[in-house]
């Protein structure tokens, strides 16, 4: 019995110092000590993020055009190959085999140096919003900042995603500017 009597104590007061702790983060939550960003809609209306896609598009645009010259050469050598009398084929074959190897490299060395590119761009851009939330949230008095797909729900005067992606742009075009 006396047992018992702990054990109920003991989850009363579990449940009132949840309920109290709750109720504190309730408390900062209206005063204004939290926040929630978008994390993907900064990442996407960025400035940065837009300037690199448009230098990737450009950059993977300049590979396909030189991969297309090697693949109109591998064509051509292959209908020469056609042509040829059975003595030259072998040598005219080595060629076209060399030629689709350096083809392939070509493609997975474009492929490696496009990936590294924009894996290094998405950490610059990751560490540019993550800096910019921080500093925008000490500034604020915020005490938590939270990504918007971790939330099952936010009132909209909490959302301060709109103000990231001023201050971030600002930040960006400042940075250009010098």
């Amino acid at each position: 019995m006396k047992k018992e009597r702990i054990l109920v104590l003991g989850l009363m007061a579990l449940t009132l110092t949840g309920n109290f702790s709750g109720r504190l983060w309730a408390e900062d939550a209206a005063a204004g000590k939290t926040a929630f960003v978008d994390v993907a809609k900064v990442f996407d209306t960025y400035q940065k993020t837009k300037d690199n896609d448009q230098v990737l598009q450009a950059t993977g645009k300049k590979k396909e055009e030189e991969r297309e010259t090697l693949v109109k050469e591998i064509r051509q050598m292959k209908d020469e190959l056609v042509l040829l009398a059975d003595d030259a084929k072998a040598k005219k074959q080595e060629e076209l085999n060399n030629k689709v190897r350096a083809l392939e490299e070509f493609d997975r060395a474009t492929r490696q140096a496009l990936g590294e590119q924009r894996n290094q761009v998405l950490r610059e851009i990751f560490k540019d919003i993550d800096d910019t939330v921080k500093r925008y949230g000490e500034r604020k008095g915020l005490e938590f900042v939270f990504n918007e797909r971790a939330l099952l729900y936010g009132a909209p005067k909490f959302d301060i995603t709109q103000d990231i992606i001023t201050e971030l742009n600002n930040d960006f075009a400042a940075r250009k500017k010098q």
